[in-house]
């Protein structure tokens, strides 16, 4: 049985029900903030690309922040969060500094990872963001080993592992899908099917037309299709599976529709997607849609547009203070990078 309606090619908003609110105030707040708080960093990493402040290149999720948003705001101190090369929203909203996620862009000192790693490895391990991976699925079997560890630790920590459309297609996933389903593991596969696997149409290259849903039941799983433009939609799905998972019933898989609103990088124009099918998911930005929901909810405009200025303003001052960081010293540059060889860590 799912637990989400499963959207249309051009699905369409729901009127919210304002007679039962199950989200609540606090939590809808906490949505338009990570939301905003997702959109101001990449459109900010967008325009210090264009001024050669970040080099080689970034991969942004500008359209698809409900997804990090109604899973960061659900999960846990202690819980994990696996991504892949497209993270930035993913490890802002387990409360990484904007400061450090700038700084690591730019190569600063002041980034997450000394500047060393870039936007294609954001990790902020103390916050539970535990890495962004560039090979399409290899995170996927290390979030179900950091499931394995909570379930043998025995703890109520989850793993959530984001991954896009075309890692469906790798022999990871369905390992990975296999052996938590086998061993109950407290993970939460969540798919963020933007529709291209880089340039290549999905459904062009795969044998159902949901790829990660429609194969939930070939390991015993649900088959999970969620509004992933819609924060609150995202955020009930996301419930459901962390009350799964901490209740020991093992792993979900969840399949959230969505679109990036720019090319695969900032490399890529994004000619070979037609202007129609653009146009109509940019019709379904999750943030005016979710800005007009707190409205009809009677939220004051004043708070609301506060968040936003607020964020810009801490957008802003991260900015600045990341450009004021120096570039880490020749000195840092083999530190962090050599695991010992040794056995001590096994001991």
């Amino acid at each position: 049985m799912s637990l989400a309606t499963k959207p249309n090619s051009k699905p369409k908003s729901k009127q919210p029900d304002l007679a039962n609110d199950d989200v609540g105030e606090q939590n809808r707040l906490d949505l338009w903030r990570s939301m905003l708080e997702v959109r101001q960093v990449e459109k900010r990493a967008q325009d210090l690309f264009l001024q050669n402040l970040i080099k080689g290149t970034t991969h942004l999720s500008i359209g698809q922040e409900a997804i990090a948003a109604g899973f960061g705001v659900s999960m846990k101190e202690g819980d994990y969060t696996f991504c892949t090369y497209r993270g930035h929203a993913h490890t802002l909203v387990r409360g990484a500094s904007m400061l450090g996620v700038l700084g690591e862009l730019m190569g600063r000192e002041c980034g997450l990872l000394g500047g060393k790693g870039g936007s294609m490895h954001l990790t902020d391990a103390k916050k539970g963001a535990m890495g962004s991976y560039a090979i399409i699925g290899a995170h996927l079997p290390i979030a179900m080993g950091a499931a394995w560890s909570a379930q043998y630790r025995g703890t109520d920590q989850v793993s959530v592992c984001f991954f896009g459309d075309g890692t469906t297609n790798i022999g990871a996933f369905h390992e990975a899908l296999n052996m938590a389903q086998v061993w109950k593991l407290p993970v939460v596969f969540v798919c963020e099917n933007n529709l291209y696997m880089e340039y290549t149409p999905i459904g062009a290259v795969t044998a159902v037309e949901n790829p990660a849903a429609d194969r939930a039941p070939a390991y015993g799983l649900d088959s999970i299709i969620v509004d992933g433009n819609d924060a609150d939609a995202v955020w009930r799905v996301a419930q459901a599976a962390f009350t799964r998972a901490r209740a020991g019933d093992g792993p979900s898989l969840i399949e959230a529709k969505t679109y990036r609103h720019f090319g695969h990088s900032r490399a890529d124009p994004g000619k070979y997607r037609p202007d129609e099918e653009v146009a109509a998911w940019i019709e379904r930005d999750p943030i005016p849609m979710y800005r007009n929901r707190l409205i009809e909810f009677g939220f004051a405009e004043s708070v609301v547009d506060g968040v936003d200025a607020d964020v810009i303003a801490r957008v802003d001052e991260a900015t600045e203070a990341a450009k004021a960081s120096p570039e880490p010293a020749i000195s840092e540059l083999e530190t962090e990078m050599w695991a010992d060889g040794g056995s001590a860590w096994r001991n």
